[in-house]
């Protein structure tokens, strides 16, 4: 048992680096696309000298795109992770609950 509990500290800490590193991926994807935006927008309005315009429109595109980008992001993190299948463990610890499974289909 002793050999177990190492083992499970290690996996549970392997996963929150990854979590860990998700967050602050999506964290700076998303600093960096409000600064870009924000910058663009200043910009674009003292160009076309039409002061709040583009800065307010290029925020609020910002926001879809940011979310469109943190999904992805967390869709390609989470399908590099090796995670257990929950119905598997769930049998797994309940045996009752398989026998009970297999007599449902066999009638």
């Amino acid at each position: 048992m002793s050999q177990e509990r190492p083992e499970n500290d290690r996996k549970k800490q392997t996963l929150n680096l990854t979590i860990a590193a998700v967050v602050s991926q999506v964290g700076c994807i998303t600093l960096i696309i409000i600064i870009a935006m924000l910058i663009g927008g200043l910009w674009l309005d003292t160009q076309f000298a039409t002061k709040p315009l583009f800065t307010i429109l290029l925020m609020v595109i910002s926001v879809p795109i940011t979310l469109v980008l943190m999904v992805f992001v967390v869709r390609k993190a989470t399908q590099k992770m090796d995670l257990p299948n929950p119905k598997k463990v769930e049998m797994d610890d309940n045996p009752a609950q398989e026998d009970k499974t297999r007599g449902t289909g066999a009638n």
